[in-house]
């Protein structure tokens, strides 16, 4: 009653307040903010005495909280600002029509047809036309003289719509990133103390005054100081560039920034700036983020890119001195060069292949208008023998916009520019679809190397298992009980210890809340370890909430919070007599070595020897690992008043002479669906290992029942020391060559640190024995789990149980925890491959005949047999709807049954080089019979040798007409690129695909019947288009032929659409890699493709430029890495970029005397904030700007993502 009385005085308090002005103004909260360590802690001194004032200066409770009055909030957030940094505006559509106006081809194109329409409108006076040649004689009558202007129209609208879908693209792309972005925001949530509940809030909610809970693994959302703390160490290298972790305590160092990480240790925190007042946002404004500033920065921008760029210049030029002095030094060390993280292979493919057609079709449209143009001279002025007569120039002007119309329309159909959006479209799809697979992709280029995986090395516990631990045996009071015992057979001393030790050193932020269904399991909350274990004091009868209020977390003296060196966490209580008890637990063969007493079935301690240990060891715990059950041990220790005071930082003094109380084993079952989803993984050529902190027994126990491991097998099950012994030499380094012994044939690795699990994955990256480069997927959910994430090809983090640390450093969130969602990002990695291959194969063979047709027929016939606009027509069919088309196919369980492809398997594989040049033949075949026999054969006037202005013909719109359908039942084809026979199958799962072609096949009709002249055709009669029809349908009867012929036989056939391979690089560029830590092949690419000038490079340059976007922006925390998009914090700030040194001798081991250290990781240190000014360029020079973004989040327990408020999003119109 009484604390319900002080609520209800404490609220009035706040009420009356609403007119009262706050003791401390925005200006002196943000001053206050800026000073660090003791500086800080002297001010909150001078001005507010201490935290307890600060906090009734802001008139908020230090246990209590906000009274969450809504009118207080409002007032708050009015008077210190939302948490929120204000994304820039995006672009218009108009902004976007103009930019996709800017294409090279198009504007050339609109010229060639602006040309063409003003000619077309001059009537030479009185000349007659015959005196201008055959070509030009034989005219018009007067009304298709009226007409002449058509064409040049239909091109300029054929045009128009093509900068309108290119718009509208961009446009729902950059609404879809937005929209996605959104969700994450609204998802993400933090804890905060409201009217003394505790309470998840979103992000964007929390306001100054604020008391928020931080735990390990967070990353804090806003600044403020901190009230309460247990051993909290902050990584603040995210704004400081110093890599050591920050002691964080009341009467040293208070002062608590956003966007850095809580790497150890919990506490509570006030919060005393918010969005662009905070730390954070403050940088984010000095970078131009806010909207208001922008116009007046120009200047300040356009004169801080001349500095940079000049600096760069110096930069390049010590490099280079640099390198010259390497040089002579790495000629030894070339030969083992260990490969890198790669980025976007299979863009770099795409670029390359796109970059080299249009070249080719750059070749082939210059040679058309070339040779057009000298037939027309030879023919007029020659052979006719004509003069030039100054009257018909006009006129034969005209012709040559005509030649020049046609040799653009070849360039216009050669250059794929389809190829990126098909990228595009494909990938944005697998990841909208992935959502739903429980697959939150943060890395676009994930996506595509998960088809690529050969290995997966996963965590056991909630990945492999539930997740959902229950104590089920224990061994109390020399007693080993199978099931949980009945408290009445456990002495009331030693439950009394038990009750207490659980309750007091669990965190406090783990409980057991009620079921949310009647009748289902009650939820567990926070860590599952120990969930399990106050359900063991449930399952005792006892309550563990009544012992927590009698001792909250401000009254311990004294916490060591667990980590994964210590493997143990333990705290310290100040009894009334002046004299500590410390509770420990910890995993039970380390902790059991710190104990020399365990207490007997009468309560009282005895002696525990070493061979008591071992006893123990045998007989329980060895048992209990082999049933697959962890083993925890519950320990206490006194330090008597009469003593001297111990010193609490020694810790491997604190943590000996423990008494044991018991022990026990907590089963985590394994989740019913992995053993299968498991299997899938071998059958399609992936290996999985299980990397655990588990006992070695329980880790093999587990692997079997998932079967990772099968009885009678020759593999490997080590534990991390053993491991470690076997991959060092004698002096303490680790060597290639003895991981590549292990490796192989290593199934399990248990007792494992982070450390280990990173020279693991670094190891079979780096490995050069088999031939084929391993491509790894690994699992964490850890804070120190970021380096192995990192340095894997594909790190998965766990949207659940995973710390903040961990998903940033991640390409994927699994948001259900779940093995099985692994498996379902390899089947849509493959399909990726696939849906881009069918897309190709596609897109190539109607390059190759609509390039050949167009040259032959305008060769022969002086004319291009499919005109300009039609030509734009299939453009667009085979580029924009088939990308949509095929780039949708859902993936099948057949994906699963193959081999991984590989980094170096080229994109058009033989068999689809055979589809490629057998459909191409038979449709030339068709094509060019029509062209010269068609007349005959449909007894209909010959189309060909018309002149200028001449009507449309039914010859050449029956060309036109069978050409589209056979590309409609080619697209069928299509569908399958691996030799399969049944094309149709599975076809109506792909609704997309069905009505695009059924919505092309209705629009060719409207352009046949009712095109006329625009689209130079000719209404036809029903026995015409069921020849048509037919014609293309012969498509499909010729494409079994083709599966007929077995590739093998074909051996001239060569695959195309390899990477860069390594011998190709030029010496400068190889030598530009070494200096990065991942090789972008896409930008790569891009960079060697700058010499094609024309409408391929600059659409793909785009498209890629949309595809980084996307890719950086798919995770909430990533900057795009384009220099433009600088106004993002995203790119300044760098997160802590883990790096462990291969050669760093001593990496603590988990050893008996378990020497404390801090988690061993080296990281990379960001510029001091004095620097700012010139922003280090280096942050952008390729995309490792993305993975070294900082945001602005909080972990939350049960939602996917952690997203920023300041969101890099905005930056995105930078991309399109």
């Amino acid at each position: 009653m009484a604390k319900n009385s002080f609520r209800g005085s404490k609220h009035a308090r706040a009420e009356a307040n609403h007119n009262g002005d706050f003791g401390c103004t925005l200006k002196e909260l943000r001053s206050l903010m800026e000073l660090r360590g003791a500086e800080g802690l002297q001010r909150i001194q001078e001005c507010y005495g201490d935290v307890q004032g600060l906090c009734s200066r802001l008139k908020t409770s230090p246990t209590d909280g906000l009274a969450a009055h809504p009118d207080d909030i409002a007032r708050r957030k009015e008077e210190f600002g939302k948490n929120f940094i204000p994304p820039k505006k995006p672009k218009t559509f108009l902004q976007l029509v103009w930019e996709a106006l800017q294409d090279v081809t198009l504007i050339i194109l609109e010229i060639a047809a602006m040309i063409s329409l003003g000619l077309s409108f001059y009537r030479p006076p009185d000349v007659e036309r015959e005196h201008c040649g055959r070509a030009a004689g034989g005219v018009e009558d007067e009304g298709e003289a009226e007409a002449g202007w058509i064409e040049g129209a239909a091109i300029l609208l054929s045009v128009i719509c093509v900068v309108l879908v290119t718009a509208f693209n961009d446009w729902s792309k950059e609404k879809q990133f937005r929209g996605l972005q959104s969700r994450i925001e609204q998802e993400q949530r933090f804890t905060v103390v409201r009217g003394g509940q505790v309470v998840q809030i979103p992000v964007a909610e929390i306001v100054v005054g604020d008391v928020t809970q931080v735990k390990y693994g967070d990353l804090l959302p806003a600044d403020g100081v901190l009230i309460q703390g247990n051993d909290l160490k902050i990584d603040e290298s995210s704004l400081t560039g110093e890599s050591d972790h920050v002691k964080k305590t009341l009467n040293k160092d208070p002062m608590l920034l956003s966007g850095t990480h809580v790497m150890e240790g919990s506490g509570k925190m006030l919060v005393t700036a918010v969005g662009v007042n905070s730390q954070t946002g403050i940088i984010f404004n000095l970078l131009g983020g806010g909207d208001d500033d922008a116009d007046d920065d120009e200047k300040e921008e356009k004169e801080r890119k001349k500095r940079e760029k000049e600096e760069k210049r110096k930069e390049k030029e010590r490099k280079k001195k640099e390198k010259k002095e390497k040089k002579e030094k790495k000629k030894d060390k070339k030969k083992n060069k260990l490969p890198k993280k790669e980025k976007s292979v299979l863009q770099g493919k795409l670029t390359k292949l796109a970059v080299q057609i249009g070249k080719a079709g750059l070749f082939m449209s210059a040679i058309t208008v070339i040779i057009l143009v000298v037939l027309f001279v030879v023919d007029t002025f020659w052979i006719q023998g004509l003069p030039w007569i100054k009257e018909c120039t006009p006129i034969y002007i005209q012709f040559f916009v005509k030649f020049f119309i046609i040799g653009v329309t070849v360039l216009v159909v050669a250059v794929p520019e389809g190829l990126p959006l098909a990228v595009t479209i494909s990938l944005a799809y697998s990841v909208k679809k992935m959502m739903k697979d429980n697959n939150l992709v943060r890395h676009l280029d994930a996506c595509e190397t998960m088809g690529n995986a050969t290995a997966i090395c996963s965590d056991k516990t909630g990945t492999l298992t539930m997740n959902r631990m229950t104590v089920v045996q224990a061994y109390i009071g020399e007693r080993h009980y199978r099931k949980v015992p009945e408290p009445d057979l456990i002495p009331a001393k030693i439950l009394d210890l038990l009750i207490m030790g659980i309750s007091i050193n669990c965190a406090y932020t783990t409980k057991i809340m009620t079921p949310e269904k009647d009748g289902g399991l009650p939820r567990q909350v926070g860590n599952k370890t120990e969930c399990a274990l106050l359900g063991f004091v449930l399952d005792l009868r006892r309550d563990y909430q009544s012992i927590r209020n009698e001792y909250p977390e401000e009254k311990f003296y004294k916490v060591y919070t667990f980590n994964s060196v210590r493997k143990s966490m333990s705290t310290v209580l100040r009894n009334y007599d002046g004299s500590f008890r410390m509770f420990s637990k910890g995993a039970s063969e380390i902790l059991l070595k710190k104990c020399c007493k365990i207490l007997t079935a009468s309560g009282e301690p005895r002696m525990f020897k070493p061979r008591d240990r071992d006893d123990l060891v045998k007989k329980v715990i060895e048992p209990m690992a082999c049933e697959g059950l962890r083993t925890i041990c519950l320990a206490y220790r006194d330090f008597p008043a009469s003593e001297v005071m111990p010193d609490w930082d020694n810790e491997a003094e604190i943590l000996t002479g423990l008494t044991c109380v018991c022990v026990v084993g907590i089963e985590d079952p394994v989740r019913p669906e992995v053993p299968d989803a498991i299997k899938k993984c071998q059958q399609a050529g992936i290996t999985v290992r299980m990397v655990t902190g588990d006992n070695i027994n329980t880790a093999r126990a587990i692997a079997t029942k998932c079967g990772i491991l099968h009885p009678g097998d020759d593999f490997l099950c080590l534990e991390g020391k053993e491991f470690n012994r076997r991959i060092r030499n004698e002096l303490g380094e680790i060597e290639q060559e003895r991981i590549d012994k292990i490796w192989p044939k290593l199934r399990v690795l248990a007792r494992s640190s982070p450390t280990d699990k990173h020279t693991l994955v670094k190891g079979i990256i780096d490995s050069t024995v088999i031939e084929q480069r391993q491509v790894v997927a690994v699992t964490g959910d850890g804070t120190n789990d970021g380096p192995a994430l990192k340095k894997a090809d594909v790190g998965f983090a766990m949207g659940i149980a995973g710390t903040d640390v961990a998903k940033e450093a991640s390409d994927i969130i699994l948001t259900d925890d779940n093995f099985t969602s692994i498996v379902k990002a390899v089947m849509w990695g493959r399909n990726v491959y696939d849906s881009i291959s069918k897309f190709l194969q596609f897109q190539l063979t109607v390059n190759v005949v609509a390039v050949i047709v167009a040259f032959t027929g305008a060769c022969i016939t002086q004319d291009s047999p499919l005109k300009a606009v039609q030509m734009l027509w299939v453009n667009l069919i085979m580029d924009t709807f088939a990308s949509l088309a095929l780039a949708t196919e859902p993936p099948t369980e057949a994906l699963l049954l193959r081999k991984p492809y590989g980094r170096n398997k080229p994109l058009i594989s033989r068999t689809m080089m055979k589809n490629i040049l057998g459909h191409a033949v038979y449709q030339l075949t068709i094509i060019f019979t029509l062209l010269f026999a068609g007349e005959q054969i449909f007894d209909i006037d010959s189309g060909r040798n018309a002149p200028l202005h001449a009507p449309p013909s039914e010859h050449y719109t029956i060309v036109f007409n069978t050409f589209v359908m056979m590309q409609l039942f080619n697209e069928i084809n299509a569908r399958k690129i691996h030799g399969e026979r049944n094309v149709f199958d599975g076809i109506f799962n792909n609704m997309i695909f069905c009505s695009i072609v059924f919505s092309t096949f209705v629009i060719q009709i409207v352009i046949v019947q009712f095109g006329g002249k625009p689209f130079s055709c000719v209404g036809l009669s029903i026995d015409q288009w069921l020849w048509c029809v037919f014609m293309g349908f012969g498509c499909l009867l010729w494409g079994q032929l083709i599966s007929t012929i077995p590739t093998s036989r074909l051996k001239f056939l060569k695959t195309a659409g390899h990477g860069t391979q390594k011998e190709e690089i030029p010496e400068e560029e190889l030598e530009e890699m070494e200096d990065l830590d991942e090789i972008d092949h896409a930008e790569m690419e891009l960079r060697r493709g700058q010499v094609l000038w024309c409408r391929g490079l600059n659409r793909i340059q785009t498209q890629i430029r949309v595809v980084n976007a996307f890719r950086d922006s798919m995770s909430p925390y990533q900057g795009l890495e384009t220099p433009e998009s600088r106004s993002s914090i995203h790119n300044f700030m760098s997160h802590p970029e883990f790096r462990i040194e291969d050669s760093e001798p001593q990496i603590p081991l988990i050893d008996d005397t378990d020497q404390e250290d801090d988690v061993p990781t080296k990281r990379n240190s960001v510029p001091p904030l004095s620097t700012l000014p010139p922003i280090p360029s280096s942050l952008n020079q390729n995309n490792n700007a993305a993975d070294q973004s900082f945001h602005y989040h909080k972990d939350l327990a049960k939602t996917a993502l952690p997203p920023t408020p300041g969101s890099p999003l905005h930056s995105l119109e930078t991309s399109l």
